[in-house]
């Protein structure tokens, strides 16, 4: 395969390449291996990033609600800005929507959302499982009291 060299080299020639093979019908000049693979990883980015959004999500509501006396504009925007991304990558991509109920997803995004909180506060008194809801977690009139 011509391609495969320059996979390992330079993705971004490579996949121009792929992408000119695929338009122009050369199928047989494919890097099928490589190309499934990408595929793949344009799936697991979308589910990195919803993961990613949780978490910073989780833990900015996580200090709303266990430091009151500290909360902020700041912290409102990043929670409507996670929010809105959340419903974005949703609404775009549907599949995703079952990663929100999915109670081991959950709890991995509730457990780097805690090293997140506990990091930026200094508390550790956080519930040890996610308390809320997830319909709670993404409404945008909802906050933790």
């Amino acid at each position: 395969m011509s391609t495969t060299a320059s996979y390992e080299h330079d993705v971004i020639a490579w996949a121009n390449e792929q992408a000119r093979l695929l338009r122009a019908g050369q199928f047989d000049r494919l890097d099928i291996e490589h190309l499934a693979e990408e595929i793949e990883d344009v799936g697991m980015s979308e589910q990195r990033e919803l993961a990613s959004r949780m978490a910073v999500l989780l833990a900015h509501l996580l200090k709303w609600q266990f430091q009151p006396e500290r909360r902020t504009r700041s912290w409102e925007a990043t929670i409507r800005v996670q929010r809105d991304g959340i419903a974005h990558r949703v609404e775009r991509t549907p599949t995703l929507k079952h990663s929100l109920h999915d109670p081991d997803w959950l709890r991995d995004a509730w457990t780097d959302a805690l090293a997140k909180a506990i990091d930026e506060t200094g508390l550790s008194e956080f519930p040890h499982d996610c308390p809320w809801p997830v319909g709670d977690i993404l409404d945008p009139g909802w906050m933790p009291q």
